[in-house]
């Protein structure tokens, strides 16, 4: 099953204001695309998992890199590498969304440690790509579990993730 994809962000904007012979502007402008072909090299991805998902208050939940996850097509993901983590949360959670922390066998490859997190607001969203080859390496067994909670009791949350990765 060959994949294609393109992951992009941008900033815009315009910040401004009045002098005392005119209006300043100073314009704001960053992009960057990554574009996927299918394959396990740089710019290369071969496995994609998508979902979305609600965690009950104060709950979390070890999503497995390897092995464990499905694809839209029902087959078993095992990453190696993962090339984009996007996770984004539902604008009307009231509590946030935390990535990482997992307390053994952590996917820590894109932190600096172990008991790191990102903290995605409702509304939010963490984005991380990389186009080479190394990218965010997943070790199954040993480094293959992304820790995704609940900040705070009362409340469920929900998040959608995106991960595209390699095989190899």
């Amino acid at each position: 099953m060959p994949l294609d994809a393109n992951v992009t962000m941008a900033v815009s904007g315009q910040h401004t204001s009045l002098l005392d012979l005119g209006p300043a502007a100073f314009p704001i402008a960053l992009a960057r695309s990554f574009a996927t072909t299918n394959g396990t090299g740089v710019g290369q991805a071969d496995r994609v998992f998508t979902d979305i998902r609600t965690l009950t208050a104060s709950s979390s939940e070890d999503l497995d890199l390897a092995g464990v996850l499905l694809d839209a097509f029902g087959v078993a993901i095992t990453f190696a590498r993962i090339k984009t983590l996007l996770v984004a949360a539902d604008p009307a959670n009231t509590n946030n969304v935390i990535v990482g922390n997992a307390t053994t066998n952590g996917f820590i490859s894109w932190v600096g440690a172990a008991t790191h997190t990102v903290t995605v607001r409702p509304g939010g969203a963490l984005l991380l790509a990389a186009a080479d080859v190394t990218a965010y390496t997943v070790t199954a067994a040993t480094a293959d579990l992304l820790r995704i909670a609940n900040s705070g009791a009362g409340t469920s949350v929900t998040y959608t993730i995106v991960l595209i990765g390699a095989s190899a």
